[in-house]
C-alpha cells in the first residue's frame, strides 16, 4: 500500500502528468491511497472515491456511481443564437426548469446552464422545442454530469465548517 498526501501540489503541468502516469502504472499491483482536496485530481487519477466529513465517511464508490446516486438537480448545457434576456426568460418559464444561468456570450450565441429537478430528458426536449419554436438557433443541448466538486458540496454540509476533511481516492 502506498499513501500519498497531495502528491501534485506545487508541481508544474509536465510533472503532474508524470506523477499521474507513475500512479497509474501501479494500478492492479499496489493499492494507492491518494489524499487530496484537489477534486479534479481524484477524477483523473482514482478508480474509487471516499468522501470524508469531520472524520466520517459520507460516501464511497466510483465517481460515476456517486453521480448517479446523489439526488437533486440535473444540469443541461444549452447553446442558443438569440437575444440572451429573452432566451433566459422563455426557458425559465418551462415546467421542470428550476433555474437558468447565463455562462457565456460569444457574438450572437449564448451558453446557458439549465438546472432541472431529476427530469433531464423531458426538460431537454422541452428546451429544444421552445428554442426552435421561437425561431432561435439551437446549437447544442447536452446533459452536464455532476463533477466531484458538485458531489462534495451536496454530500458535505458546508465547506467552511471546521473539521471538514476533504476526499480520498484509491486505485
Amino acid at each position: 500500500m502506498l499513501i500519498l498526501d497531495e502528491p501534485t501540489v506545487g508541481l508544474d503541468p509536465r510533472q503532474i502528468i508524470e506523477i499521474r502516469s507513475l500512479i497509474g502504472g501501479l494500478r492492479g499491483r499496489t493499492t494507492v491511497l491518494l489524499s487530496t482536496h484537489i477534486l479534479p485530481e481524484v477524477s483523473t487519477t482514482c478508480d474509487r472515491v471516499v468522501i470524508l466529513d469531520r472524520g466520517h465517511v459520507v460516501a464511497q464508490d466510483t465517481a460515476a456511481n456517486l453521480s448517479r446516486r446523489v439526488a437533486g438537480s440535473e444540469r443541461t448545457l444549452v447553446k442558443v443564437e438569440g437575444p440572451p434576456a429573452q432566451v433566459c426568460a422563455a426557458l425559465r418559464a418551462l415546467p421542470g426548469v428550476e433555474s437558468v444561468e447565463l455562462t457565456n456570450q460569444d457574438g450572437g450565441a449564448a451558453s446557458l446552464v439549465i438546472h432541472s429537478g431529476g427530469q433531464g430528458d423531458r426538460v431537454r426536449k422541452a428546451l429544444a422545442a421552445a428554442i426552435v419554436g421561437q425561431g432561435w438557433g439551437l446549437l447544442e443541448v447536452r446533459p452536464l454530469p455532476l463533477t466531484l466538486e458538485d458531489l462534495f458540496v451536496r454530500l458535505v454540509t458546508s465547506e467552511d465548517e471546521p473539521g471538514g476533511e476533504g476526499t480520498a481516492g484509491t486505485l
